[in-house]
Order: C-alpha cells, then structure tokens, then sequence
C-alpha cells in the first residue's frame, strides 16, 4: 500500500516566508515529492535506517491495546514510487521506540532495537539468511527468553538479545525510551518510568551504567557525544550527565521556572503557591551544535530551545503550532534548522539561525541571542520556514540522517515521507 508524488493526504509544504518562492507568493505550497504507506494498525514508533546502502528504508511499529504488536520494515521503490514492507514480525507490548543501528557504511550486523516492557536488540537478515534464521537461533550466541522466542523464529528478524536493567525482580519498569550512541555504537541508553536511565553494552550484552536520573518518570533521553547523555522527566527538568562524573547531573533547565505556561503560572499565583512542574516528554539534542537541545512540554503547544552553556533561560519558544506537540528533530545536516509537528496535524520547519544557534551564533556570550530571541518575542515570535499539513494528529517525526532532504512523519495508520 503507498502512494507516490505529490498525491499524498497534504498539497507539499507551504512557504510561510512572506515574499519568498518567486511566483508562488507567501504562503503557497511548493510542490513536493510525498509518499504514503498505510499500515494494518495505528503507527507509533518509527524512524529512519541510516545505512547508505538501504535508502528509504524506515521501521514503523503499532499502537496496539494487546500483548502482540506489529513491527514493519518498509522501503520506497524509487522506480514505482510506492512503499512496500520488506518484513514484519511480532512484537511484545507497543514499542515506544523504534532505531536503526548507526551505522552508515553497513560495517556491522544490520540490528534494529526497540523499546518497550524491555529493550530487544533484532537482527534483519537478507534473503540468503532468512533460510538459516530459524536454525540459527537456537545457538549459543542469541539468547531468548519468554515472550521473544515466537519473534526469532520468523525468517527476516531474528531477535539477538533481550536486555532487563531490573535483574532483582520479576518486574520491569517500562521503557519510555531509548537512544542509540553515534559515536559508540556499543552504547544504547533508556529511560524508564522507575526514574531510572540505563546505559547499555549492546555487544557485552551488560548493563555498563544505571543511574537514577530524576525524581519521577524518565521519558525521554538523548546523546550529546560518546560519553554525555541528556534526560527529560515528568519532574519537569532536562538534566545532563556525564558518565565520567556519575554522581553529579547539571539542570539545564526546569518547566517549574515558567516553561510550564503562563495558564500554570497564573493558577499557581492565584493560589499563593509556586509554580508546579509540568512533565517534559521530548527532548531532541542538536548533533550539528551540541550547544543546543530543545524540549516539549506535556500538553503544549510550545517549544522550548535551550542552551546548554546558559541553564534555565530558553534561547528562544516557539509557539506557531496550535496543538499539543508531539515530536521535534533537528536537521542532521544544518544546526540552526529543526523541524517539529503536532497534534494540530501540522509539521513546521524553523530557521532558528536568528536566534544565536548554528552559523550565526558569534562570541562567547549569549547576548546577541538574548537580544535577538525578545526582539522575536516583541514582534510576535519566530515564524516557522516551511509548514506541511497532514491528515491528522501527527504522533511521530524523523528527519534522515544520511538523507537529509527527507523527513518522514506518522499519523494514524499512515507513514508519509517527504522531501524539504
């Protein structure tokens, strides 16, 4: 099921650049290359292969209220123009997050991990492998335990691993979670709703680090280099860790300090009391300037940009969609451009090169961003670049990494890819 060229659920994306795009005007749609795959199932997790010999590759995984769930690998066929599955396997529980293995130059297995009551590491195998796959997992060197087994057997995904950080119980705390390390693709780290952030040994299949990270639920987190990490938490803070120092963490920013809206903040004021935290639930750190990450507040519509060097003072909000957001991505290949899409069914792509970030942010202080970010204010906020109008609430929104002018969104039971 897919559909090719502009004949997707929306017209392109829309220059929101007044005067800009020559004879289309502010405002107009550009026509654009989209492409639709419908899946049997409500689309939650998703993202983008990043090996350059699998373009337009992605994983997309099922919202499902029962144990089984779905996992998809789809591919574009560039000369049809549809989307089509390569494989599709079980899956225990909805997984909260699907990824890809970063692996750009196809140097290792082709793993896919996801997230969900635990962290499952499954290995896609080609077409001369599918035949070996059910005799190979009964080897020594996959393990599977309980519900995985089922999984393993079906030609196309073997299921290598299933990594528990909680080894003194019969439970777990789910996974909200996780994210594979660019730089050390031995290291994958997951928050969970017990608090906690787990940093993975994917190949020793060993828990390298478990740290409690913050006061309440853990639900997003991110890599800022080889050894640095970044949490979100429904306590409202971003927290930065070091995994030299693992008894210390820098707040870099908490809702309570007025990110949690003015609604919240004139609430609490009535009441006489301080500003309670509002869970933050994103959190996208920029790969092309680690100085800068941004984060969703729960049930917002704003986004907030902040600068690590610079604690608790955004860099600038963003404020133009008219919905909860849902999902932000930096670009991989600018570092003052991010995309960000919500439930107002919108996908906005920024240029936040005016407010100090990327290419345009100059000396050792952040003056002229702070300057830049009230005169944005003043005049009603930053306005996004590019906007894209989907068929309904958008969940889900990656932007490829080794196909930068590709960004792929989820709403419903719908995979779009489109071209910026």
């Amino acid at each position: 099921m897919g559909g090719g060229g502009a004949a997707g659920d929306g017209d392109g994306w829309a220059d929101q650049e007044q005067g800009n795009g020559g004879s289309r005007g502010g405002g107009e749609a550009k026509r654009s290359e989209i492409y639709t795959y419908e899946a049997a199932w409500h689309i939650y997790g998703m993202n983008w292969s990043v090996r350059r010999d699998k373009k337009y590759r992605l994983a997309i995984a099922s919202l499902l209220e029962q144990y089984i769930n779905r996992v998809e690998v789809v591919q574009l066929d560039e000369s049809s123009g549809d989307i089509a599955p390569v494989l599709s396997f079980d899956h225990p529980f909805p997984p909260t997050k699907t990824m890809f293995v970063p692996d750009p130059q196809g140097l290792r297995p082709d793993l896919l991990a996801t997230s969900a009551d635990i962290l499952r590491i499954w290995r896609i195998t080609d077409d001369d492998e599918a035949a070996t796959a059910a005799a190979d997992s009964s080897n020594g060197s996959v393990r599977c335990n309980g519900v995985g087994a089922p999984a393993a057997q079906q030609p196309g995904a073997k299921l290598c691993c299933e990594l528990n950080g909680n080894r003194n119980s019969d439970f777990c705390g789910p996974l909200t979670s996780f994210d594979w390390n660019d730089a050390d693709p031995r290291r994958i780290g997951t928050s969970s709703i017990d608090t906690t952030c787990t940093i993975w040994d994917v190949e020793r299949e060993a828990v390298d680090t478990q740290l409690i990270a913050h006061d309440k639920e853990v639900y997003d987190i991110a890599w800022g280099g080889a050894g640095v990490f970044a949490s979100v938490s429904a306590d409202g803070s971003v927290r930065v860790f070091d995994l030299r120092d693992k008894e210390h963490s820098t707040i870099i920013y908490e809702s309570s300090s007025g990110g949690a809206g003015s609604n919240s903040a004139a609430a609490a004021a009535a009441d006489g009391g301080a500003v309670s935290p509002t869970p933050l639930v994103r959190l996208g750190w920029n790969k092309q300037d680690p100085r800068y990450m941004a984060t969703i507040i729960m049930d917002s519509p704003k986004v907030v940009v902040l600068d690590i060097r610079y604690p608790t003072l955004p860099v600038v909000e963003l404020h133009r969609h008219h919905a909860p957001v849902n999902a932000i991505a930096w670009a991989p290949h600018s570092s003052c451009h991010i995309c960000t899409a919500g439930d107002d069914s919108q996908a906005l792509i920024w240029d936040l090169s005016s407010m100090g970030t990327g290419n345009n942010s100059g000396g050792n202080g952040n003056g002229n961003a702070s300057a830049a970010a009230a005169a944005a204010a003043a005049e009603g906020g930053l306005d996004p670049i590019l906007a894209y109008t989907a068929g309904a609430e958008v969940e889900q929104l990656q932007w490829s990494a080794t196909q930068p002018d590709w960004v792929a969104i989820a709403f419903a039971n719908k995979l779009q890819i489109l071209r910026v």
